[in-house]
């Protein structure tokens, strides 16, 4: 059944690339984030009102990407099975993880109207086909009236979807399955916000000025079963961004989340992709798909869930640095009081060559907080980092990561838990 559906996938994509073919450009799209080098450092896509509209246009892209891992790790907990058997870390080497692809299609369906999809076509979570989310996005009103509210949408913009919601900043340097391209190192950050919710987002941009506000069903997995057990997500974002002069440019935004009720608040756990360290830290016996979140930390926050991140970003000819303080709380559904987690991240890198097409850089992460059971617990992770765009298209990445794990309690895997190693990882994305 899954060659079958991979077998239908790929004539999908031959046959999409026949019908299209006469409307297919290799033009850039209007208010488009550049799936290559030239969009790196992007965050919302600026908003332009010059339209290069003519006519339905279809842009069918992609990307891939492999790791070859040495990771090891190490563990004092002492756990143990049903039978009373001692169960330890799953035992690891040096290999090439699972190679994961996405199908991209970028459609200008009316001038200042727009729709984005994209389908993991294999991750590390689901080895066969699946949809991630999608959005239409509307620059113009054009479609009810030409020049329609004009003076309003020159500023403005409306996203709708079922789609990646614009938390924070950290999600626009993260890597999205197989594309890792904006993301200068291998890992994403330990406390992962990341999640896809059906809702609609607000824009407002104005010389360097950003405010958004958007409103979710709250759900990551949709259905009409179950009505009253989950309310409604609310974000918001404040922030300014602006190229001071040819040298420097400063972004500053904050970002909250608030949901009131939830089944299960999938804010930190969303991503169904996967992480990049496989089967760290994992018990033996673990599955690639059943463990899939290797590396990662979820505070299991179920309900009454807040969180509010703070990104600065400067650049300063080939030197940047970009940095997450985020703080969240909640409850899970049996806990009578909310717990708090608190995560800083710090990432620094120096951009030379013709280009900027290589780099090195360095970043810190560290999470702490308290889990269930009043136990306070402290993550830690530093990488060293080094890149070399051979292409626009192509980045070839090393990477050194050592994560240590402090305070877990005894009959935890993470009690004096650790793993370092390098990984290096090859990205191919248009």
């Amino acid at each position: 059944m899954k060659l079958a559906t991979r077998i239908l996938a790929l004539v999908m994509i031959i046959f999409t690339s026949q019908v299209f073919a006469q409307e297919r450009s290799n033009r850039d799209l209007d208010n488009y984030r550049l799936p290559d080098q030239r969009g790196l450092n992007t965050f919302e896509p600026q908003k332009d009102t010059v339209s290069t509209y003519d006519g339905l246009d279809v842009r069918i892209g992609g990307a891939f990407a492999i790791q070859f891992q040495g990771l090891d790790h190490e563990s004092t907990g002492e756990v143990f099975d049903a039978d009373g058997n001692t169960v330890g870390l799953i035992e690891i080497g040096d290999n090439f993880n699972l190679a994961t692809a996405n199908l991209d299609l970028d459609v200008t369906l009316y001038d200042g109207i727009s729709m984005h999809l994209r389908t993991y076509l294999s991750s590390r979570h689901h080895p066969e086909p699946y949809v991630k989310g999608g959005y239409i996005q509307i620059d113009k009103l054009d479609f009810i009236q030409e020049g329609f509210m004009d003076n309003l949408m020159k500023n403005m913009r409306i996203k709708i979807g079922h789609m990646e919601n614009n938390y924070g900043d950290a999600h626009f340097r993260r890597s999205d399955n197989a594309m890792a391209l904006y993301n200068p190192f291998v890992g994403n950050l330990i406390m992962d916000a990341f999640t896809t919710e059906v809702g609609a987002e607000v824009y407002y941009m104005r010389n360097g000025f950003i405010g958004m506000l958007g409103v979710t069903n709250g759900k990551l997995n949709q259905a009409v079963s179950n009505p009253g057990t989950t309310d409604p997500s609310f974000i918001a974002k404040l922030g300014y961004d602006k190229q001071i002069d040819d040298a420097l440019r400063l972004r500053l935004t904050g970002s909250v989340y608030h949901t009131n009720k939830n089944v299960n608040a999938y804010l930190y756990g969303g991503d169904r992709a996967g992480s990049r360290y496989y089967f760290v830290m994992e018990p033996e016996g673990a599955t690639s798909a059943g463990n899939f979140t290797s590396g990662r930390f979820n505070p299991g926050f179920r309900n009454q869930l807040n969180a509010f991140m703070i990104n600065p970003f400067v650049k300063y000819n080939g030197l940047e640095f970009f940095g997450t303080f985020e703080t969240a709380s909640g409850k899970a559904n049996a806990e009578s009081s909310k717990r708090t987690f608190t995560q800083y991240a710090a990432e620094a890198l120096y951009r030379f060559g013709a280009d900027e097409n290589f780099y090195v850089g360095a970043r810190y992460n560290n999470v702490s907080g308290e889990m269930v059971g009043d136990i306070d617990v402290d993550i830690t992770r530093f990488n060293l980092g080094a890149g070399w765009f051979m292409t626009k298209n192509i980045l070839a990445k090393l990477e050194y990561v050592n994560q240590k794990y402090d305070d877990f309690p005894k009959a935890d895997l993470r009690n004096g838990g650790k793993f370092d190693g390098i990984v290096l990882e090859a990205v191919i994305s248009f």
